[in-house]
């Protein structure tokens, strides 16, 4: 009917466009070598569930560019003459099939989703800059006091020199007069 075959042209320009649209997702995702087993993926359950639904995604989207990268098969009028009483009806539609060249569908990334996502990226790239930092002075801090660990022979003299932060804390409770303040509830 003339509903399907227009359904069937709008399909085809959808599968173009999802086809491209996919094979541009697998191809940037090919050179990588993302390790989807790894703890990163599973300590979160939201994250889990957000790389599970992409994982699905990437496949489905591989297999639809796989299943539409060549072109439909074109449509069989001669088993619907034999079908249909009114010939005139399928000399109709097949003229139109023949004869409809629609465009091709195409999509434009406009420049304002475009400046989103650049500034989005740059968003992500300062956290990770930031987050990089945090780690780097974490692994310091973890150096430092596995180096200096508390034991008993360390004096008093030598945790003040080591954590002065904690030093100056417990000078100023015993000035205040709050001995036992960290150890007895109010």
């Amino acid at each position: 009917s003339l509903l399907s075959l227009g359904s069937n042209t709008r399909r085809r320009a959808k599968s173009k466009m999802a086809s491209r649209a996919a094979n541009s997702v697998v191809r940037r995702l090919a050179h990588r070598n993302i390790d989807w087993s790894s703890p990163l993926f599973k300590g979160d359950p939201e994250l889990a569930a957000a790389v599970s639904n992409f994982r699905g995604w990437a496949a489905n989207a591989g297999a639809m560019a796989e299943k539409y990268k060549a072109a439909p098969a074109p449509v069989d009028f001669s088993k619907a003459k034999s079908a249909v009483r009114d010939q005139s009806l399928v000399d109709g539609l097949e003229a139109l099939y023949k004869n409809n060249k629609p465009p091709a569908e195409t999509y434009e990334w406009s420049a304002e989703a475009r400046a989103d996502k650049a500034a989005q990226i740059e968003d992500a790239k300062g956290r990770l800059a930031f987050t990089q930092e945090m780690i780097e002075d974490t692994e310091k801090e973890l150096a430092f006091m596995k180096k200096n660990r508390l034991n008993r022979e360390m004096s008093v003299g030598d945790m003040k020199e080591i954590y002065p932060d904690i030093a100056e804390e417990v000078e100023d409770e015993i000035e205040r007069r709050e001995w036992f303040k960290d150890t007895l509830s109010k």
